[in-house]
């Protein structure tokens, strides 16, 4: 008679597992470029720096509930970091803007390079204050926070369940939160309970961004959200929801072209003694043109996002998951004690 041999159980992948992985590695891409942002060697490394902070403010909006973080590695810390990459950030894309290779009159010229002047002399002042922050105490502490964590994580006892226990409650209220955002709203009508996109000319549509272009700005960086949001969890979705995922980005990027126009129309005003479309002919039809794009974009994905049908199919999406095909990096060799059946996740619980 043949001895049966006792199965093992399947170590289930836990809410801790997903923290711990999504913590590390976006602290671990922000850190990466610091030498360079330092040097100022590359716009790009302090574009990556800025993306991974903004990541890794995001895996602790997500995952606070279940981590125990010490208090130097807090969400505002990191936004008060990544605000300061950004001021440089957005100076560098503004520069960019206003390099063009069309042909301009001489008067353009000299007024763009004079603009060109004053942004690098922002710039210059900015990266100052960009590079006393990260030789600053409080942003060593952050370091050594995370480092800390991160070598003997703790955790709040759900950090126990299995992920799969609470996929869609971690997501179905980010996907409420966009859907109910106003800006869907930004520029319709409704009659008899129909909503409809109004017909909007070029005028139009520059006159309705400066007086509510705010609305669709906090869209966007409502989009950014939960785009970073969905991304922890792509792995135990199928194609349907990494396809989703991508929209959520093609919408973040189509609300940026537009707010990138709306920032440098307003910096082009604030610094010329005539109207920009006046000043700058060239360079003011090149920015309406890429804002016209974009905007036909969204008001694509306004008229979608709109759709009851197309809600109600975007909240089931969510709610069908399956197991990931891949194994997540052990936190820690500590055992939380009480540990739920079949599910021993190896950190610390306070």
């Amino acid at each position: 008679m043949k001895k049966q041999l006792t199965k093992l159980p399947v170590k289930q992948t836990t809410l801790s597992d997903v923290a711990y992985e999504a913590i590390q590695k976006h602290y671990q891409k922000s850190i990466k470029h610091e030498s360079d942002v330092l040097k100022d060697h590359n716009p790009e490394s302090l574009h990556q720096m800025r993306v991974g902070l903004r990541r890794l403010r995001t895996a602790l909006q997500v995952f606070d509930f279940a981590v125990s973080l010490p208090k130097p590695t807090s969400v505002q810390r990191i936004r008060k970091f990544a605000r300061v990459l950004g001021d440089v950030r957005d100076l560098d894309i503004l520069g960019a803007t206003l390099h063009t290779d069309a042909k301009i009159s001489k008067s353009e010229r000299k007024t763009r390079d004079h603009i060109l002047k004053q942004v690098k002399e922002e710039r210059s002042q900015k990266l100052e204050t960009l590079q006393k922050t990260l030789h600053s105490n409080k942003y060593e502490k952050f370091k050594t926070g995370f480092e800390d964590w991160l070598e003997a994580p703790k955790y709040q006892e759900v950090a126990q369940l299995p992920i799969q226990h609470g996929l869609p409650d971690l997501l179905l209220p980010l996907i409420s939160s966009v859907l109910l955002h106003p800006a869907w709203l930004f520029g319709t009508h409704t009659d008899a309970g129909q909503i409809s996109l109004d017909f909007l000319g070029g005028d139009d549509i520059r006159a309705l961004l400066k007086q509510k272009g705010h609305t669709l700005h906090d869209l966007r960086k409502k989009m950014k959200q939960v785009r970073y949001q969905t991304e922890l969890f792509a792995d135990f979705y199928d194609e349907n929801y990494r396809a989703q995922v991508e929209e959520f980005k093609s919408i973040q990027d189509a609300l940026g072209e537009i707010q990138d126009s709306v920032i440098l129309n307003d910096y082009l005003e604030s610094r010329l003694d005539d109207a920009p479309q006046n000043a700058c002919p060239v360079l003011w039809n090149q920015l309406d043109h890429s804002r016209g794009q974009a905007w036909e974009q969204w008001r694509s994905f306004q008229a979608k996002y709109l759709s009851a049908e197309f809600r109600l199919g975007l909240r089931s999406r969510f709610l069908h998951y399956s197991y990931p095909k891949h194994s997540f990096p052990k936190p820690s060799t500590e055992t939380a004690s009480a540990p739920l059946p079949a599910v021993t996740p190896p950190f610390t619980v306070t």
